[in-house]
């Protein structure tokens, strides 16, 4: 019974987590024509400004995880990142978010790691794919309750305010964990030294020292490039080429990949034990098999004008791409021992998310920015369409002018976006590569 309430407040705190990390894409629209934004401002403070810090604190929050309480590292985690979104309602620019998302980031730094670790003391080997599966619904669910619920509350209370009702909810979360939560090795971490943890160099020389891990590392890192990108970006999509409101936008978004985050992650974990039992390479196939899918999917999604048809492909997408989180984990969790598991989930998470969550969304904003001045004539995008969009605020836009920026903003995600997607090709190349280096039994 405890094991249940283990796994189920530790995916309810991944939930929090994502909802507080993905909720800037889902008011992106609205914020970007308050503040005057760019895309490419966009992109920085959706993805660059949280995982810097989420990165770079990553593997020394880890760290304090092999050494000290871990249920108390959770704890304040979760306070600090509550905090820190509720505060982006408040903000007045785009430098006040800048530093508000890194504040979300330095707070989320101590959690998915440490909820790794503890997670894969709690569970054995047989079962850990599961659990770490199960763990990874946080995700779609955060992404559930954020963009629906979330988009709902910007809609009918503007997103500032949206903004407090999403963050606060998670100081709740982190007096349960405070209070219900227990080491699985209390007793161990207690008893033994700060020097019984392996140094820092061992654990990456360990891991980088396997192939089916670095193959593995690439595949997850690049499609995270291109599944973040793609993902951040989809409610300003949704919302920019089909014109759907704050709403419609967050529940379609929420729908996509929160149900596909969770039958992905589900179906990824499941096949992966299964058919794991008899060929450890499926381990890598899965992976391998569900990226190389999702790929033709968002390809055809993102050339459709009708989102009618386009959202079933992109749902199909979503849960192609979800089905690597419980194998590559169980990968990198049975490779070490016990006291080095946290260390090397935030190594996993430093490359996946500052190259991915950071690098992918600003790319994708880079681009589009270029596919839409491209398609303006005479030139003059930033200067012509920003100066259209401020002026919106005070009067209807009206024109050839208005129109043209429009539909040039609405041309250049798309594709940005379409370009993005190849990128999974890549990825799952490099998964088919681990799966050659994995011993069958």
């Amino acid at each position: 019974m405890y094991s249940t309430w283990f796994l189920l407040l530790l995916t309810l705190i991944y939930a929090s987590s994502f909802v507080d990390r993905i909720f800037l894409s889902v008011v992106g629209q609205a914020v970007k024509l308050e503040m005057n934004l760019s895309d490419a401002e966009l992109g920085v403070l959706g993805g660059l400004a949280f995982s810097v810090f989420y990165s770079a604190l990553g593997i020394p929050m880890a760290r304090l995880a092999e050494r000290y309480s871990r249920v108390m590292l959770i704890s304040l985690s979760i306070a600090a990142w509550s905090a820190m979104t509720a505060l982006c309602g408040t903000a007045g620019g785009f430098w006040h978010l800048l530093v508000y998302r890194l504040g979300v980031g330095i707070g989320e730094a101590g959690s998915t790691p440490t909820a790794h670790s503890l997670i894969a003391d709690q569970f054995p080997e047989g079962r850990r794919a599961t659990a770490l599966a199960l763990y990874a619904f946080g995700p779609p669910i955060g992404v559930l309750a954020g963009a629906i619920g979330g988009g709902w509350a910007a809609q009918h209370f503007g997103w500032r305010h949206a903004f407090f009702a999403v963050g606060l909810p998670g100081i709740a979360l982190a007096v349960l964990a405070w209070l219900t939560l227990r080491e699985p090795r209390h007793a161990q971490v207690d008893a033994a030294p700060p020097t019984a943890v392996p140094p820092l160099r061992s654990v990456v020389h360990l891991l980088m020292s396997s192939r089916t891990f670095v193959q593995m590392l690439l595949g997850t890192v690049i499609g995270a490039f291109a599944q973040y990108g793609i993902n951040l970006f989809l409610p300003v999509y949704l919302a920019r080429v089909y014109g759907m409101g704050l709403a419609q936008a967050g529940m379609v978004f929420g729908l996509i990949v929160g149900v596909g985050g969770i039958a992905g992650n589900a179906l990824g974990g499941y096949l992966s034990d299964a058919l794991g039992a008899r060929d450890k390479r499926w381990y890598a196939w899965v992976p391998a098999i569900g990226t190389l899918l999702g790929f033709p999917l968002a390809a055809m999604a993102f050339t459709l004008s009708d989102w009618r048809l386009a959202v079933p492909l992109l749902l199909g997408c979503t849960v192609m791409l979800n089905v690597w989180n419980g194998p590559i984990f169980s990968i990198v969790q049975g490779l070490v021992t016990p006291r080095m598991r946290a260390t090397a989930s935030a190594f996993v998470f430093l490359l996946m998310n500052l190259v991915g969550q950071g690098l992918g969304p600003t790319t994708v904003g880079l681009l589009s920015d270029r596919f839409a001045a491209s398609l303006v004539k005479g030139g003059g995008y930033q200067a012509t369409c920003h100066a259209s969009a401020a002026g919106a605020q005070g009067h209807a836009a009206a024109g050839a002018v208005s129109q043209a920026c429009t539909q040039a903003a609405a041309s250049g995600l798309r594709y940005a976006l379409l370009l993005m997607s190849v990128v999974l090709v890549w990825s799952a190349w490099h998964y088919f590569s681990a799966a050659r280096h994995i011993d069958r039994r």
